[in-house]
């Protein structure tokens, strides 16, 4: 059934800080005894004057009228008790019910002459109908309640219209009051969250500022200064020494350059202006010759799995160039639902060689063992083992959360 103004259950949460409310639990673990002592006192003070003013206006005829009276009075906390549980469980026929029973109980309070308990268990009753049940179910409970209280007391068609309206009216306040705080928590946490969220771009702003500063200009300088080697070394006399040195050189400047790229693409991260995932495989793909497929409908991935495809997809790369030089490479990524899909495959040597063995580590000094332990902490997972029917390619295949 299609939900209106009328017929539409109202929002009812807990509310900090209501009257009797259980108050927050001690850092310790459990609630203080001033603490305790005053709920119990805002619980059990109004239920005796209320037990007080119900006896007060009539005494029990005897023995037997006390039991039923005592009777009737733990029945109807039993009754106030599920008629509360059925509407914070949107339940119409046992709220419908337990109001039918609690009005019924106050036609029999008046009857026996307890005209004290009537009128609170119909005002009552009627007013928290209005509150908590949809508006209709609300308004028959209202009708049904106190229009049978001002006959029962022969009011005056004045008296019983400024008391409909003035109960309807005081439960309808109520229930906006209790909607409008729903919606203000609503909003206290949305604000919390984007507090939060802030806080943490400041903290990941600072962190690529400090990188900034000290590595990334610590690789650059050091690409300098071995670029400098580089050329003061051709400038020797060719011999085995001088060959060795330069090689050892060579390497040393292609591993800082490598970890300059690496290292922008972290400060990237942190700052949120990463390419795109898609434009970043075209990219890669491009520089090593691979093929690159992209299924799926593209759409932005948390910085986390976005960054882990692109160190998994380079990692499998620089082992294709390590293990299986001139092999046909081919990338596909898929954005499937709730997931993303990254598998590399290779060819394998062209002799028809073994499939990598040494994947601990690579040039790039991250390696697919560290790749699949940080694929496993996003909730992913990482294989990788030879491809084809002769097995001689290998395989990558990534799958992670997004």
């Amino acid at each position: 059934m299609t939900q209106g103004p009328w017929t539409a259950w109202p929002v009812v949460e807990p509310q900090e800080g209501r009257l009797g409310a259980r108050p927050a639990p001690m850092p310790g673990g459990g609630e203080s005894g001033p603490a305790r002592l005053r709920r119990l006192l805002l619980r059990s003070v109004p239920a005796a004057a209320v037990l007080y003013s119900v006896f007060a206006d009539h005494h029990p005829g005897g023995p037997v009228e006390g039991l039923a009276a005592a009777a009737g009075v733990v029945a109807v906390g039993f009754l106030i008790r599920a008629f509360h549980r059925a509407t914070r469980l949107q339940a119409a026929w046992a709220s419908t019910g337990c109001a039918a029973l609690l009005l019924a109980v106050a036609g029999l309070a008046e009857w026996r002459g307890f005209t004290v308990a009537a009128a609170i268990l119909a005002f009552g009753c009627s007013i928290v109908g209005m509150q908590r049940l949809p508006l209709a179910l609300g308004a028959a409970v209202l009708v049904v309640g106190l229009g049978g209280w001002v006959l029962v007391t022969h009011q005056s068609w004045l008296g019983a219209v400024l008391t409909l309206g003035a109960s309807s009216l005081g439960g309808y306040v109520l229930r906006a009051e209790g909607e409008q705080r729903h919606r203000l928590r609503i909003q206290e946490r949305a604000a919390r969250a984007a507090e939060a969220e802030s806080a943490a771009l400041g903290e990941r702003a600072r962190i690529a500022r400090d990188i900034h500063d000290v590595l990334a200009h610590s690789l650059s300088a050091q690409l300098v200064h071995l670029e400098a080697a580089r050329l003061r070394i051709e400038q020797e006399e060719p011999g085995p020494f001088r060959d060795q040195i330069l090689q050892r050189v060579v390497a040393a400047r292609s591993m800082a350059r490598d970890g300059l790229a690496e290292t922008r693409q972290a400060l990237s991260a942190l700052r949120g202006d990463m390419a795109p995932l898609g434009d970043y495989l075209r990219e890669v793909a491009a520089s090593d010759g691979a093929e690159i497929e992209v299924a799926g409908i593209p759409r932005p991935v948390p910085a986390e799995a976005s960054q882990t495809v692109r160190r998994v997809a380079q990692e499998a790369l620089t082992n294709v160039r390590k293990h299986a030089p001139g092999a046909r490479v081919r990338i596909d990524l898929t954005y499937g639902e709730g997931e993303l899909v990254l598998c590399v495959r290779d060819s394998g040597r062209g002799g028809g060689g073994a499939a990598p063995a040494e994947l601990a580590s690579s040039g790039s000094g991250y390696g697919l063992l560290g790749m699949r332990e940080r694929a496993e902490l996003l909730g992913g997972t990482l294989d990788a083992g030879p491809d084809g029917a002769e097995g001689k390619g290998y395989r990558v295949r990534l799958r992670v959360p997004a």
